[in-house]
């Protein structure tokens, strides 16, 4: 039966406004099971690893990084809804509050953003970083050199007007004490890259300017411990795209697993001039400082925490640094290694073709999501007219693209390598059956965010493409690999034209015609939930899981 409790009154500070705002929660209308069967949704996954190879003075700096991490959860509540303690006050059952935890709002970020309880109305496009009653055209007629800036809020003035707020400034308690535990992080810092990088990083966060940091990032190379904090992705800004929400990780080097890419850096730019595009369009040179390394990760925070869990990163987005000295791709091995055996496998069993189920393999998965971020570092970081970033030119529609064009380059990365002679022993069959049995687990998290947009372009795009068909008799899925290699060249080709072009329509366009969940589709993505497959992952995570 649904619970019956009291009607719960919760006066909800939404931080975006800067304004109060009495919510209605009342429990008796909220179905209770519903919120138990999506918090079940969820599998959980204890975020572990061997600390053998770590110094004294290496543990003796985790519960430092760990209590800076928790400043961005803290900032990131934020960003994303206002008050945390307000919206959780009254609130006891454990389901629901797992489902506001998980989703930092009580927003299902995997569900298109519908409230999870009602009364709430829906999610802002801005999220906190704007005033709620502002409109586009406000913003656009307001003149501030500061209000596209990434790491600015733009607030009320007392006459009503608009202003832009710099972060050091609007979350001055969290910066200034995550600020504090990196110097003294630093101070135990045995490997000078970390130790530079933990010091600049504190810099960064009390100024706003992080570009000396992220360089110091790029130029770290033996540390065992790999640490990321800051405001860094814009996926939370789908207003406009424009703001940067706070997040960490906490990494620990797996050294045998990295060996095996080190090789693949050095072949960026070859891959940048075989892009499946004209000339213009791959004109750029990736970075020569790229590099691969493999970790196991020890703490989620923040953006990352927020609804699906990231499984590889690549970094820093500041295209400048990236010309200078590249990206870094970071394979995050054990949750990767959870979503394959929880997620990805049962998927298979389900949708994919019994012939083909073999294919579906974890060094495929590992290799699909592993090319995902190096393909970030492909194409143009410049439209072709040379006015504006492509970051700049594409606004909202951006992050969907350029998810839209790791996604698929990722994938043709296997293959041109495959041509180049680069793996022995490869049949991208495997590849292939595993990416789109990877479409199904990712698909799952909707439309409403970049990555499910992105996920839904692909997945469209190859299904009218012939890449894959659907058996009317089984309800699996079956590869066709000739298919499908066409139209990973020819969707790779247009994604890459939008960008390189700037082209803001054509962008809008292809994201609301291909971005969306057909009705087809969505029937067996019901299917897949009443098998109980978990949608996703939560963490079990912090120093008491790792006997700290």
């Amino acid at each position: 039966m649904m619970k019956k409790t009291a009607v719960i009154l919760l006066a909800l500070f939404m931080g975006g406004c800067g304004e109060k705002r009495d919510t209605l929660i009342n429990e008796p209308e909220v179905d209770m099971n519903k919120i138990t069967q999506m918090a079940g949704e969820y599998a959980s996954f204890r975020l572990e690893t061997s600390l053998e190879g770590l110094s004294d003075r290496e543990k003796a700096m985790l519960p430092l990084l760990f209590e800076a991490a928790a400043q961005m959860d803290a900032i990131f509540w934020k960003e994303a809804w206002g008050d945390r303690a307000e919206l959780m006050r009254g609130v006891t059952h454990p389901d629901l509050i797992k489902m506001l935890n998980i989703n930092y709002g009580p927003w299902e970020r995997l569900g298109d953003n519908l409230p999870i309880v009602p009364g709430v109305g829906a999610k802002p496009a801005g999220a906190a970083f704007y005033p709620a009653d502002m409109t586009r055209e406000e913003f656009e007629a307001w003149e501030d050199p500061l209000k596209s800036s990434l790491y600015t809020l733009v607030r009320r003035t007392e006459e009503g007007g608009l202003k832009a707020v710099p972060y050091h400034e609007a979350f001055g308690e969290e910066i200034n004490r995550a600020a504090i535990l990196l110097r003294k992080a630093a101070e135990l810092a045995e490997d000078p890259g970390l130790q530079r990088y933990l010091e600049a990083r504190a810099e960064a966060l009390l100024s706003d300017d992080y570009f000396q940091s992220d360089m110091a990032w790029m130029e770290m190379k033996d540390n065992n411990i790999d640490f990321i904090l800051g405001p860094i992705e814009t996926y939370e800004d789908q207003l406009f795209g424009y703001k940067a929400a706070h997040e960490a990780f906490i990494l620990v080097r797996d050294r045998e697993w990295s060996g095996r890419l080190e090789k693949y850096s050095a072949l960026l730019p070859a891959l940048q001039k075989a892009l499946p595009v004209g000339e213009a369009y791959k004109s750029e040179t990736p970075g020569s400082g790229s590099d691969m390394n493999v970790y196991d990760v020890v703490y989620y925070a923040g953006d990352c925490n927020a609804g699906s869990k990231t499984i590889a990163i690549n970094l820093p987005n500041d295209e400048k640094v990236q010309a200078a000295r590249g990206s870094r791709k970071l394979q995050l091995k054990n949750a990767m290694q959870a979503k394959f055996d929880k997620i990805l496998v049962p998927i298979a069993e389900q949708l994919v073709a019994e012939e083909q189920r073999h294919h579906v393999k974890f060094d495929a998965f590992f290799e699909n999501t592993m090319f995902h971020e190096v393909a970030h570092g492909l194409g143009m970081g410049m439209t072709l007219d040379g006015k504006s970033t492509v970051r700049e030119a594409l606004r909202d529609h951006y992050t969907s693209l350029e998810e839209s064009k790791a996604d698929i380059l990722g994938l043709w990365c296997v293959y041109q390598l495959n041509e180049m002679g680069e793996f022995t022993d490869k049949d991208l069959m495997d590849n292939f059956v595993t990416f789109m049995a990877g479409i199904f687990r990712s698909v799952r998290f909707g439309a409403a965010s970049a990555h499910g947009k992105a996920n839904m372009i692909r997945f469209n795009y190859f299904q009218e493409k012939g890449a894959f068909e659907k058996d009317p008799v089984t309800g699996t899925y079956r590869v066709h690999f000739e298919n499908m290699k066409e139209a990973m060249f020819s969707l790779s080709e247009l994604v890459l034209k939008v960008q390189g072009d700037g082209d803001y329509e054509k962008a809008g366009t292809l994201i609301r015609e291909k971005g969306v969940i057909r009705e087809e589709l969505q029937k067996d993505l019901d299917r897949i939930a009443a098998a109980g497959i978990p949608r996703d992952i939560v963490f079990e995570q912090g120093p008491e899981v790792l006997g700290l």
